[in-house]
């Protein structure tokens, strides 16, 4: 009897998981807000009972938290961080001196965040530190509905929220470059943004993509919620909840685009014209690493591999005059989807480009066109792309896509009308790194 009991109680237990499984599908195809939900993640608020408003809490002492107005019933929280020579100098300061140093000799980053969690996450709030120690700007926020700004979520307000931050910035940062950087999801509103500024000819000096994927759609497939993962970790289950329910894309991927939303970062690449840096973990497990490579292998039509997002860009004509760079990052390493912060050869990943941009300006050429202020004179990039991969012990190896030597410096010509035929190399200490193509 007491067996029999027990079996009633378990099987009811799996008839109504059973109804629950088969209820949530229709459940989110006749409610097409909640997969838009589920994209945003912007009601999980992660790390909980902080104050916004004091980043100091959050050991940024030299941090001012702004509020801005993109547009009317629309306030967006903001956070400046400056660079580390000027911590001492922060203290106590007020936001109008903060805007200032915008204009001070230092680069700036615009950091545009992924799903989920506000600017005071703590993998976010480590990676300003790690950019503010290398003599950046880090000028992050929270999108409308994330946080403590105020407004609904969508993908056109998220843009629209980072145009506005991003020509605040321009306003008050003089002729210092500005990078713009986007993570995971932040990846899409960012290649958003810098197609929608390429368009209007006001390009950022550098994009950098973080974990990128390919578009919203693609990412949804791929997610660890919907497809049986190959390797064996902590969520190894979550593979085998809906990918392969009957009707998956129609219940769940049609949806989301009903709700408008795309991040069509595939698409949006073709159209950028500024040198591009993606990195991405090979064993993130939230976004596909080859979702993130899949850019640039499109671009470079390679027939090893699929498609990958950076070949899109690679082989993209609006990237013919910029550098294209893709930049692993070893399984061992562990740095999965959202700690790349932590690798000690970010600060050479990122000195690179500074000194790509340097060299352009050293060339007196437009580091945004490659082309010469005040002749005719224009740069002529060889047809190479690179990839470095970074692997445990910190070694770090470069790979030509054109099969060029392991190791070889790139050679940078220049040609005008009165100038005769120059070649010039330049190499980074420790890593070969090609300057422009």
């Amino acid at each position: 009897m007491e067996r029999y009991g027990l079996w009633f109680r378990l099987r009811k237990l799996i008839l109504w998981l059973l109804g629950m499984y088969i209820t949530i599908p229709f459940l989110v195809k006749l409610c097409p807000a909640i997969q838009a939900k589920l994209v945003f993640l912007n009601f999980v608020r992660v790390p909980y009972f902080i104050d916004l408003k004091r980043p100091q809490d959050q050991g940024l002492n030299h941090t001012c938290n702004y509020y801005l107005k993109p547009e009317e019933d629309v306030t967006i929280g903001v956070w400046h961080t400056v660079p580390a020579a000027l911590w001492k100098s922060a203290r106590g300061k007020d936001q109008l001196w903060f805007e200032e140093a915008l204009g001070s000799s230092h680069p700036v980053i615009l950091y545009l965040h992924g799903n989920a969690g506000t600017r005071g996450g703590d993998h976010r709030v480590e990676l300003y530190k790690v950019l503010s120690s290398l003599g950046y700007h880090v000028v992050t926020f929270d999108y409308r509905g994330w946080g403590d700004s105020i407004g609904s979520p969508s993908e056109r307000g998220m843009t629209y929220d980072a145009l506005h931050v991003f020509d605040w910035i321009k306003a008050r940062s003089g002729d210092n470059p500005v990078y713009i950087w986007g993570h995971s999801l932040g990846t899409g509103v960012a290649t958003n943004l810098v197609r929608r500024l390429c368009e209007r000819e006001t390009p950022p000096d550098a994009l950098i993509l973080e974990s990128p994927f390919t578009n919203i759609r693609e990412e949804a497939r791929s997610h660890p919620f919907s497809v049986a993962s190959t390797q064996w970790h902590s969520h190894w289950w979550h593979g085998i909840i809906y990918r392969y329910f009957p009707g998956f894309d129609w219940f769940f991927l049609d949806p989301i685009t009903t709700s408008g939303i795309k991040f069509a970062n595939d698409e949006n690449v073709k159209y950028i014209s500024c040198s591009l840096l993606i990195l991405h973990a090979e064993d993130d497990p939230v976004v596909p690493f080859h979702l993130g490579k899949k850019v640039h292998m499109w671009l470079f039509k390679l027939i090893w591999w699929e498609e990958w997002l950076y070949n899109i860009a690679a082989m993209s004509r609006s990237f013919q005059d910029y550098k294209v760079q893709f930049v692993p990052f070893h399984t061992d390493l562990g740095y999965r989807h959202k700690y790349i912060y932590r690798s000690p050869e970010l600060p050479r990943i990122l000195r690179a480009v500074v000194v790509h941009y340097t060299a352009l300006r050293v060339l007196n050429c437009d580091p945004r066109t490659g082309r010469d202020r005040w002749s005719s004179m224009t740069l002529l990039w060889r047809s190479a792309r690179d990839v470095i991969h970074v692997h445990p012990l910190g070694s770090t190896q470069l790979y030509l896509q054109n099969q060029e030597p392991a190791g070889s410096a790139t050679q940078l010509a220049v040609a005008g009308s009165a100038l005769p035929m120059q070649t010039w190399r330049l190499k980074i200490p420790g890593v070969a790194w090609l300057l422009g193509f």
